[in-house]
């Protein structure tokens, strides 16, 4: 009996096919990829001004980060054109992502990252999912001026954001956002490290407003860390450094779709500190029930600046894209809260301490 399941193939091709370039006939590799929720935020949304403000919890994709979206489409093209095997460079998300989608597709995955600069979580990821590991004396820049040549000199495609397929998957964010909302947000706030990702939303909502699926854009915020700031400098970074290691970078391969997006938008870029990005992350946390990893937080911390400030209209809707699961760097998480408290099994010292706690 054939499992009516398989029978449908999921993910974002299937649900946004006539949107995607993907040629008929292709092979789907998809792990039920996207269909992230949008998660109401109480505490970042201001009932007096009628600010609202939401969550996209990308960490929910099969990965934990929405580094699925692009890799379903770059995997299914990759298998469609007959490629051997695949090559990354990557701070983390992207190498799990390319090794599990490898996995899938059973073809061959080559992961080239910082030796020391990768959150852990991430990086058991790509080895566990069978993944080529490659660790280098230098900082992601230099592993993605690496990985750039390898296409040229064996059958291996590449499939980080400067893979055209790839920001053509994460445009669907934008498009579950309309579909979620029923309108397009009027701001909307997400992390900037190798800057695909604001250049793929961008291109997402152009092309729902272009279908008449949506009558407005939103203003794109690019928010990235004061250590690893390009677009605030308004030149590459040749160090950068931050707690926030998805967006330690300092070059972005996408700089002018980046660009194109805020200045199309009338957007802009801003920067959070560490502190205000692990900030950001313990609030969304303890206050909305997200765990979410740094980078991911640096959105909140931004959209912080201009709530405390009042540079959010009245009647404002604003989303904020949580781009990756906390478990992505557990170490970080674990480092700035409490230490757990140590009792006995005796004489009703566990009663005492949650009387005494709950007052």
């Amino acid at each position: 009996m054939t499992d009516p399941i398989e029978e449908q193939p999921g993910g974002i091709i299937q649900r946004y096919r006539t949107r995607l370039p993907v040629p008929v006939g292709a092979r789907l590799i998809h792990i039920n990829e996207g269909a992230t929720p949008l998660v109401h935020l109480p505490f970042m949304s201001d009932v007096s001004r009628n600010i609202r403000v939401y969550a996209k919890c990308e960490g929910l994709n099969p990965t934990g980060s929405f580094k699925d979206r692009g890799m379903t489409v770059a995997m299914t093209m990759a298998v469609h054109e007959n490629s051997r095997a695949v090559i990354c460079a990557s701070t983390g998300n992207t190498s799990a992502s390319a090794a599990a989608y490898a996995a899938r597709a059973g073809v061959m995955a080559f992961v080239v990252i910082p030796d020391g600069k990768i959150a852990l979580g991430k990086l058991a990821q790509a080895m566990m999912h069978g993944a080529k590991v490659i660790q280098i004396d230098g900082d992601f820049d230099a592993a993605m001026e690496m990985v750039k040549r390898i296409p040229e000199e064996a059958d291996v495609t590449l499939v980080n954001s400067v893979n055209p397929y790839r920001l053509h998957g994460q445009k669907t964010a934008a498009f579950e956002i309309i579909d979620q909302l029923g309108r397009a947000p009027d701001y909307h706030f997400l992390p900037v490290g190798n800057a695909g990702n604001i250049s793929a939303y961008w291109m997402g909502y152009g092309e729902y407003a272009d279908s008449g699926l949506s009558d407005t854009k939103p203003r794109m915020i690019g928010c990235q860390a004061a250590g690893a700031a390009p677009f605030i400098s308004g030149h590459p970074i040749e160090e950068p450094e931050t707690i926030a290691t998805a967006i330690r970078i300092g070059n972005p391969q996408s700089w002018e779709l980046a660009q194109a997006a805020v200045d199309e938008s009338r957007g802009c870029f801003k920067s959070s500190t560490d502190n205000e990005i692990l900030k950001s992350q313990k609030s969304l946390a303890d206050r909305s029930g997200i765990f979410c990893e740094p980078a991911s937080a640096v959105s909140v911390a931004g959209l912080q600046v201009d709530m405390t400030g009042g540079r959010i209209p009245d009647d404002s809707l604003v989303v904020c894209t949580l781009t990756g699961h906390g478990l992505k760097d557990p170490n970080v998480a674990i480092q700035q809260s409490p230490d757990p408290f140590r009792l006995s099994d005796r004489s009703g010292e566990l009663r005492s301490f949650i009387l005494d706690a709950i007052g």
